[in-house]
């Protein structure tokens, strides 16, 4: 269950840098410059939805590019398709076992409790509740490495329940479970509350999973490569500043966040308003956590070459820290 505590712990935290006033608009750059954007259509990156138009004004041009999962823009970042993208906390230590050291991450997006959601009318109220059960889990993404490692911390066996693996966005998920597929998903919002707001499954609110000390529960991460920050540093600046100021607006007006998150995922009001309670904006992730998420990730043969020591070097949240100045 969730400690009350490391959660207040965590949302002081995120309201400490919240309570740091962002640095007044930066003046347009003085050439024009495009930069080409990852978006993934999760609700924690709702602040994405009114970037095209903060940037015109800094002389910036944006493209878009969508993808579906965290490891799709990773990939993209990794080979130049794109500028900046959100990724999942854990895809540093990813590239870095891979051998590049060219992805880079600029700041933290925000962090909630996380819990497993279960199928009506079947019971999981503790971890012992899982035995034979079949839980959908997306392997590899930053929500199962959470789930895997709470249970690694917990002593509770991945053997002791089925683990069905679905493909695919959480659309897949939503449809798994209300077919009866499987009993319950580990998956990410929105589609965590879009099942419970349509009463087709609960929150087993004992079976948290978003604090263990691996992972930590911060959602995603804003990132961009070595080569793209030393040639558009400026742009990749402005950015920054234009999604902070988002950032800081909603996490200030929780009806503005709700509506930013319904027109960016697409979902109705009435889901995005229950979700957007849950989720807290600003990042929770630092360079210690990071450390421990690879050291985690090699113990558990999630990558192949233990890079606890070098993945540190591909944090870097100067510009965010001069923006929060």
């Amino acid at each position: 269950m969730m400690n009350p505590k490391r959660w207040l712990v965590l949302l002081l935290a995120a309201a400490s840098g919240l309570a740091q006033a962002l640095t007044p608009e930066p003046a347009p750059l003085p050439q024009k410059e495009t930069l080409t954007i990852g978006y993934v259509k999760v609700g924690h990156l709702a602040p994405m939805v009114g970037i095209e138009e903060a940037l015109k004004k800094m002389n910036i041009e944006v493209k878009r590019a969508e993808f579906v999962r965290y490891a799709d823009a990773r990939t993209a970042l990794l080979s130049g398709s794109v500028d900046i993208s959100a990724i999942g906390p854990g895809d540093l230590a990813i590239a870095a076992s891979q051998g590049s050291r060219n992805l880079i991450g600029l700041t933290g997006v925000a962090g909630s409790p996380k819990y497993l959601v279960v199928r009506k009318g079947v019971q999981i109220d503790d971890w012992k509740d899982l035995a034979g059960k079949k839980i959908g889990v997306a392997p590899g993404s930053a929500v199962w490495f959470q789930w895997a490692m709470t249970l690694v911390e917990n002593g509770v066996p991945y053997s002791s329940f089925t683990a069905v693996n679905i493909q695919g966005g959480g659309t897949a998920f939503v449809q798994s479970l209300k077919r009866g597929d499987v009993d319950a998903f580990v998956l990410w919002e929105p589609f965590e509350s879009q099942v419970v707001a349509e009463d087709a499954g609960y929150f087993a609110r004992k079976l948290e999973y978003s604090q263990s000390r691996a992972v930590g529960a911060e959602l995603g991460m804003l990132a961009t490569t070595r080569e793209v920050l030393t040639t558009k540093r400026e742009a990749v600046k402005r950015f920054l500043w234009a999604y902070l100021k988002a950032e800081d607006d909603m996490a200030k007006n929780p009806a503005l966040f709700a509506d930013a998150y319904s027109r960016y995922t697409g979902l109705p009001p009435e889901v995005t308003k229950e979700s957007a309670k849950i989720i807290k904006l600003g990042g929770v992730i630092n360079t210690e956590q990071i450390k421990r998420q690879a050291e985690a990730a090699f113990k558990q043969g999630i990558i192949q070459k233990d890079v606890t020591n070098e993945v540190a070097s591909l944090y870097d949240d100067t510009l965010a820290r001069e923006i929060r100045k």
